[in-house]
């Protein structure tokens, strides 16, 4: 009788081996999202946008009553939209690095029946550079264009920040005008 071949013979369970958490992620209706083209994903997170306003709107206009405030509003509200994207992004970020850094690691950490019997069952060394090129060239650019969407986010939250000053030091101004030629 031989010895099983390493690579088929696998303790782990099938739902929990790090390939078929990656394909089961490639499928997933949220994390398929930077998978599609550009236009594509960019669109989706626009509408994740224009979707939150109904909750940061009225939100804003609590605060800065549109009518007498509208740039402060507008930018509160935008800003508020932005962070509901932000999460959105995050939450896509931190799940494909769960799956690439379980692709990545040398052994695979499993539960057979339940929390309390946690194995590690160490890859072979083909099932291991399998693994690791699947990251290198299937999950790294999804990481990079996600990375880059993070990029942009804080970009625009800075460019909205420096607004929000930029506005409120305009309001100062036109407050201070008048009191300064009273004298």
């Amino acid at each position: 009788m031989t010895a099983p071949d390493s690579a088929a013979f696998c303790p782990v369970p099938e739902d929990q081996q790090p390939l078929k958490e990656y394909e089961q992620m490639r499928e997933a209706w949220l994390f398929n999202w930077p998978l599609q083209s550009r236009w594509v994903y960019l669109r989706k997170l626009a509408w994740v946008w224009l979707w939150s306003w109904p909750i940061t709107g009225p939100t804003a206009a609590a605060s800065f009553a549109p009518d007498r405030w509208l740039a402060r509003f507008m930018l509160l509200a935008s800003g508020g939209a932005l962070f509901v994207v932000l999460l959105l992004v995050l939450r896509l970020y931190l799940g494909w690095r769960y799956v690439a850094d379980r692709l990545q690691k040398p052994e695979v950490v499993y539960e057979e029946s339940g929390w309390y019997d946690g194995q590690k069952w160490p890859k072979p060394p083909e099932v291991l550079m399998r693994d690791r090129l699947v990251v290198s060239y299937q999950v790294q650019p999804i990481l990079r264009r996600l990375q880059k969407t993070l990029i942009w986010i804080a970009i625009a939250a800075g460019c909205g920040l420096g607004l929000w000053f930029l506005t409120g030091a305009m309001g100062t101004l036109t407050r201070i005008a008048p009191i300064q030629s009273s004298f």
